[in-house]
């Protein structure tokens, strides 16, 4: 069986692999202990790949690590329903109500968004949430 500690590491792996400055998401999507998808904050298909405007503020563009996934998912036709999301970065509110959405059951998250509205959202929408640690 593989372990957490490995899908976190691709998840840390594809946060490099993000254009934005200010912050690198990664997100690891996993199925019957399969990789399914992964995603990266950044910009939208054929946009210019640059997170941040002129004055340092997240662009209109920049999708987040789990915006990403999900999308791939759906235009992919790949199932989410009872799968485990690995992200570095806890999601925010919006991305917790797109998870909940797609039918995941767990979410393992790295380090702390800014608050934590997203994990409160999560918890009351029966999405179990761990905070990532070598014993999960």
């Amino acid at each position: 069986m593989v372990s957490s500690e490995y899908f976190m590491k691709v998840a840390d792996i594809t946060a490099e692999q993000s254009y934005c400055k200010r912050k690198q998401v990664g997100a690891v999507l996993v199925k019957d202990n399969f990789i399914i998808a992964t995603g990266r904050n950044g910009t939208l298909p054929k946009h210019d790949n640059c997170c941040e405007d002129s004055n340092g503020q997240t662009s209109e563009f920049t999708l987040h690590a789990e915006q990403n996934i999900l999308t791939f998912c759906n235009r992919e036709g790949i199932k989410t329903k009872g799968s485990t999301l690995y992200v570095t970065l806890s999601p925010c509110k919006m991305c917790s109500k797109l998870i909940a959405s797609a039918g995941i059951i767990h979410v393992i998250y790295k380090d702390i968004y800014k608050d934590s509205e997203g994990l409160d959202f999560l918890s009351k929408a029966k999405v179990k949430v761990s905070k990532y640690s070598l014993n999960i």
